[in-house]
């Protein structure tokens, strides 16, 4: 199947979903949309969060001709993977549920945490998430309002994010959790500052890794992969503001493959 596998995600978070599914995919077309026009999607009603979406996901589907979507966003998947499995006619996969069988496989005690957008964590998308694994734990949530625009201005070190992370994980820190979720695709940037707050105790989950893994699952179950050994890979970004931003520190995150970022416009 030569398609190229859709994804989209509110700005440079999805780049952590994307270098997994390179890696672990590497015949893969790939047609990458960083909504940094509008980002950040977490304190956004869910409302307009589905609207956008919806665009992004239409936009991909007709003008790309995507055999697969991918919503490498955790807020766009708590706001509209229902609307998008229901509407959109290719395959799509969020990173909710690939994160949350992650999170219970990896416990050892039972209590487990996540931290996520605003948006995210008020929808409820991880309670049930983790509850449809049938798995016997207590999760507990926090929203974590800032670590996205720290990212955002690749600023993924230092005192002023360490304070934050001090502040937002002390409620996971006093329920005393053995295994955290990142549950935003822009957190594993921060993952280092994360696990020094957290302690070498408790093991951080990443949810960008366990999508790639269930898109391999399911791009193999429906047939879909790319024959190997054909035409090589091509991997398109594009981004729906300022350009050389996007490309300047979405190559300090995810490599060179940046460096032809492309305009996209939205409808």
């Amino acid at each position: 199947m030569e398609r190229p596998i859709g994804m989209f995600d509110s700005g440079f978070g999805g780049l952590t979903v994307a270098r997994a599914l390179i890696d672990l995919l590497p015949d893969e077309d790939l047609v990458y949309v960083g909504d940094t026009g509008r980002y950040p999607y977490g304190p956004r009603p869910q409302s307009e969060v589905r609207e956008f979406a919806r665009q992004l996901a239409w936009g991909l589907v007709k003008e790309h001709d995507v055999k697969a979507l991918i919503v490498a966003c955790n807020t766009a998947s708590a706001a509209a993977l229902d609307l998008l499995e229901a509407e959109i006619p290719v395959l799509v996969i969020d990173v909710i549920a690939p994160g949350a069988r992650a999170l219970v496989r990896a416990t050892r005690t039972g209590k487990v945490g996540v931290i996520g957008t605003v948006g995210t964590i008020g929808s409820g998308a991880y309670d049930r998430a983790v509850a449809a694994t049938g798995a016997d734990v207590q999760l507990t949530s926090a929203a974590c309002p800032g670590f996205v625009e720290f990212v955002e201005r690749g600023q993924t070190s230092g005192e002023e994010v360490t304070i934050l992370a001090e502040r937002l994980l002390a409620p996971i820190r006093q329920a005393g959790v053995d295994t955290l979720l990142l549950g935003c695709t822009h957190y594993p940037y921060l993952a280092d500052v994360i696990g020094a707050v957290m302690g070498p105790d408790v093991t951080l989950v990443n949810s960008a890794d366990a999508t790639a893994r269930a898109a391999h699952a399911e791009l193999t179950a429906a047939g879909l992969l790319r024959t190997p050994g054909s035409e090589p890979a091509v991997h398109r970004f594009m981004s729906s503001g300022d350009i050389s931003w996007f490309a300047d520190l979405g190559g300090r995150l995810l490599g060179p493959e940046l460096r032809d970022a492309e305009q996209w416009h939205h409808e």
